[in-house]
This record gives structure tokens, C-alpha cells and sequence, in this order.
């Protein structure tokens, strides 16, 4: 039976590589809704399908994480019109802000942003991302920090977010989330996993008083041992697929 998710008539020449790329970013909007990272029909993962057009993938705007699947991915261009047949549309405002990054930063191919609670609460923090736990030290000289200018519907703050993400993968939004970008999917899962977990823990640790120090050279050392962004230890490959198997648990339907 067909549900209000299903039914794009995909073009019939797509290729198997957009076939596979499809298939692996609505796995990950499972793995998001599996782990949380959801906030209700809003928020974004984006990934552009490789060739000669800057032509991407997004969630449809009105459904849930739960509901993405290969078939309903919408196919848009650097200015979040959609391409080929879709009885979906894409926000507009939410590509906003993707779009800078993917057209600013040549190996941005994979962009993810969230609202998470721990993560909305170290961006509205003056201090911003402490550096004394375990995950924050993997992030030394990692984060980018962008001001927050309102909701991001105006394109004139594109160059200004460029300029604040520079080539760093892990990202905090002023007043507003995280956010992070990859090579690959797996990738910039990883960054965004690793931002995450040091902000649940910077929060949770707030009301024990004050927390003891990584030494700056430790977080040198902690940031490079990190190989989880490593392309040579597959840059969070391993990771994602474990995770992709624990979503084939749950509902598989995210393949269609």
C-alpha cells in the first residue's frame, strides 16, 4: 500500500552511482532518527551526486526522517530547484545555508546539520565547546564557528559563512546548532557524531562544578590519533555501515 512517503517517478536514465548514493543518504536520515538527531520535519542531510552538474540530494520538505527513502530524495541544483520529476519540493531556506558550503568548499559533497539539545546548548554558550573531555580533545583546530545572523533564508550570508567554516569539518552555529560536512557521507557523519558526543558530555558534566584541563598538546596528539576522520581507516566507513545494519533491524524500506 502506498504511503504519503512514497511515489517520485525517478528519470529513467539515473545512474547507478546516484542509484547507490540515494540508497546510503536516506540510510542516513534512518541512522538520524535512530539516534535522535531529528527535529520534526526540519533540519537537513545533502549530498551531491557526482558529474558535471551541481545537482544534489535532499529530504523532502513535510516528512519525517522516518519517512525519507531512496525514491523520495529530491533532486536540486545549487539554487534548490528541483531537477527531473518529484512530487516532493525542498526548503528553499534550509538549502540556504548548505548550498554555501557546497559551492564555497570544493570537497564539501556531504553537508549535515542538526538542533540537538546538547548541541543547541554549547552554541548558545559564551564559552562555546569546552576542551576537556574525550571527543572534544579528537576536535583540536576541527571546529568553525559561524555568528549567528537569524533564520538562514538570505543568501547574502553565504560568503560570510565560507569565510567563518574556512576548511574546518566540524561546525557551531552561534545561538543556532552544529553542523558538518565531508568528502563523504560516512565522513561527515563522523565529524558531526564526534561534535555531538563532546557537546551530550560538556552538558551533562555542567553541574559538577569545574572540570579538569587537556593539556593543549594532548588534543594535538588526541586530534591527529583520530582516525575515525582518517581516509586511510576508510573516514568513518566502518562506523556508518554498523549503524546502516542496525536501521536494516528496524525497517528496511528506506532502500525503495
Amino acid at each position: 500500500m502506498n504511503t504519503l512517503a512514497d511515489s517520485i517517478t525517478l528519470e529513467e536514465n539515473i545512474t547507478e552511482t546516484e542509484q547507490a548514493l540515494r540508497a546510503e543518504l536516506a540510510a542516513c536520515y534512518r541512522i538520524f532518527a535512530m539516534l535522535g538527531w531529528t527535529e520534526l520535519i526540519y533540519n537537513h542531510i545533502t549530498v551531491r551526486i557526482p558529474g558535471p552538474e551541481k545537482h544534489f540530494l535532499i529530504n523532502p520538505f513535510g516528512l519525517h526522517y522516518t519517512e525519507v527513502t531512496a525514491s523520495n530524495l529530491v533532486k536540486i541544483d545549487l539554487d534548490g530547484n528541483v531537477i527531473g520529476a518529484s512530487k516532493w519540493k525542498a526548503n528553499p531556506a534550509g538549502f540556504i545555508l548548505h548550498s554555501a558550503i557546497h559551492s564555497g568548499i570544493e570537497n564539501a559533497h556531504c553537508v549535515m546539520h542538526t538542533h540537538t539539545t546538547a548541541g543547541c546548548a554549547v552554541a548558545c554558550s559564551a564559552a562555546g565547546l569546552s576542551r576537556d573531555n574525550f571527543y572534544a580533545a579528537q576536535l583540536h583546530n576541527r571546529v568553525a564557528y559561524h555568528d549567528f545572523e537569524g533564520i538562514t533564508i538570505h543568501a547574502d550570508e553565504q560568503p560570510r559563512v565560507q569565510r567563518s567554516i574556512g576548511n574546518r569539518q566540524a561546525v557551531i552555529l552561534k545561538n543556532h546548532g552544529l553542523l558538518s560536512w565531508g568528502s563523504t557521507i560516512p565522513e561527515a557523519f563522523a565529524y558531526l557524531w564526534t561534535l555531538q558526543r563532546a557537546c551530550e558530555i560538556q552538558v551533562a558534566g555542567a553541574a559538577l562544578g569545574p572540570t579538569t584541563p587537556i593539556p593543549e598538546e594532548i588534543q594535538i596528539q588526541s586530534s591527529i590519533d583520530a582516525l575515525q576522520f582518517d581516509p586511510r581507516y576508510g573516514a568513518g566507513r566502518d562506523v556508518f555501515e554498523a549503524l546502516r545494519r542496525q536501521v536494516d533491524t528496524i525497517d528496511t524500506n528506506y532502500k525503495n
